[in-house]
């Protein structure tokens, strides 16, 4: 009887699982709906933005440099051609609807780590609950600051940087739209997730995974793994993968910080507990 009790707990919990995938799901789904119905805008006004010779970060790259008496670039961005190819039949088709579901993901982030808590909610104490409810916040913050740095920073850094390099003239840059679109996306989702770092340190200490001393012995290794992982999701100069690499290592050195108080709380706590 007890092992047919448990049986059903557990498929209780299968079920409830289900259901919080299956709407975290349909959030992603009626979100690229939206974004799959108004695509000229969304692509004229966002995912294309990065090659108009107008686009903000450009402006305000050429107004720091001539603050400082410095020529740059970008007071005169030009793009020798902004017109993507689309080489297949179906190529804008399903590159609007890849890239609908990749922005309803990005947006329905904070939803999706609401659904998450409210499935692990009920296994914590009220205590717990209590302080667990400034993670939605401060997990969906981190991510959209990394969503604004990667569009205003990286994303115009690299596209003038690559669509303006030419080894020789008797080479002409004409790039696919499924090119374009890969690298704005790819850039704008792996760099949001990497600004999710501290909240990764905070939860791995929770469990004791990690320590401080851990993280301050392996910081030149962490500086290493960075590096990788700026290079796998910024195109292939060295500028953007520092410029990547730089917020990345300060979230690292808060993330210690961050270790610091978790474990200082737990022995805090331990302290306190009436001893057996």
């Amino acid at each position: 009887m007890a092992e047919k009790q448990k049986e059903m707990s557990f498929l209780g919990h299968l079920e409830e699982l289900r259901w919080h995938l299956v709407r975290g799901a349909s959030a992603i789904f009626i979100l690229a709906i939206v974004f799959f119905v108004f695509a000229e805008e969304v692509y004229d006004n966002f995912l294309l933005a990065h090659i108009k010779p107008d686009f903000i970060t450009y402006q305000v790259f050429c107004d720091f440099f001539n603050l400082f008496g410095l020529e740059s670039d970008f007071c005169n961005v030009t793009f020798a051609d902004k017109k993507l190819q689309s080489i297949k039949v179906t190529s804008q088709l399903m590159n609007s609807i890849w890239s609908s579901l990749i922005l309803g993901v990005i947006v329905s982030f904070p939803y999706l780590l609401w659904e998450i808590w409210r499935f692990v909610a009920p296994g914590l104490t009220e205590k717990e609950v209590s302080k667990s409810k400034g993670f939605i916040f401060t997990a969906s913050f981190l991510f959209f600051i990394g969503l604004l740095f990667s569009f205003y920073v990286i994303a115009p850094i690299s596209v003038h940087f690559l669509y303006n390099y030419q080894i020789s003239e008797s080479i002409v840059n004409s790039f696919t739209l499924q090119s374009h679109i890969g690298l704005i996306t790819n850039m704008l989702l792996g760099v949001s997730i990497l600004f999710e770092l501290p909240v990764l340190i905070y939860f791995l200490t929770k469990i004791g995974l990690i320590t401080p001393e851990f993280l301050k012995k392996y910081r030149k290794h962490a500086l290493v793994v960075v590096l990788i992982l700026a290079a796998i999701i910024t195109p292939p100069d060295i500028a953007s993968q520092v410029i990547v690499a730089i917020p990345i290592l300060i979230l690292y050195e808060i993330g210690i910080t961050v270790s610091k108080r978790v474990i200082k709380k737990q022995q805090k706590d331990a302290q306190k507990s009436p001893r057996v």
